[in-house]
């Protein structure tokens, strides 16, 4: 029976190198990216389907979450705020952090997943990268795949 992954892609060196342990670690990846409105999309969807021929995956999603861009709040969405070039405050959350972006694309692989008989989520976030990113911590990525793994079937 082959192995499958639901491996989040925003074509950033995160979700890329996640994706690339996913197929070192056997699995057939099933590749998924978000379009959101975030500044870069256009980019970030190009990387996604060049690192799809190049880990020959076969079953890609694309979803608009356009209502992310709705809610607003992040200079990774909204136009009217300015995208900082200075570090980030330690102790802040910075302005470019999509309100629960992460909690949201996790929730959507985790349908994916069930619904493609996956048996793994990868998703390339870094804590020590996160820059007050909460959804980012060990601890909150802990959390949801306890959540996803009661409220999913087998």
């Amino acid at each position: 029976m082959i192995k499958k992954a639901v491996c989040i892609l925003s074509g950033g060196m995160d979700s890329a190198l996640a994706a690339y342990k996913a197929k070192v670690e056997g699995y057939e990846i099933i590749a998924l990216h978000f379009d959101y409105g975030q500044r870069t999309q256009n980019r970030e969807k190009e990387a996604f389907y060049d690192l799809c021929n190049a880990l020959d995956v076969k079953a890609k999603y694309c979803l608009d979450l356009a209502f992310l861009g709705q809610i607003g709040g992040s200079a990774l969405t909204d136009t009217n705020i300015e995208v900082p070039t200075s570090g980030v405050e330690d102790g802040t959350v910075p302005i470019t952090y999509v309100p629960f972006r992460n909690g949201i694309f996790l929730s959507i692989a985790a349908s994916i997943a069930e619904k493609e008989d996956a048996e793994a989520l990868y998703i390339g976030v870094v804590e020590e990268d996160s820059s007050g990113y909460p959804d980012c911590r060990e601890e909150y990525m802990l959390a949801t795949e306890k959540a996803i793994n009661l409220g999913t079937k087998d």
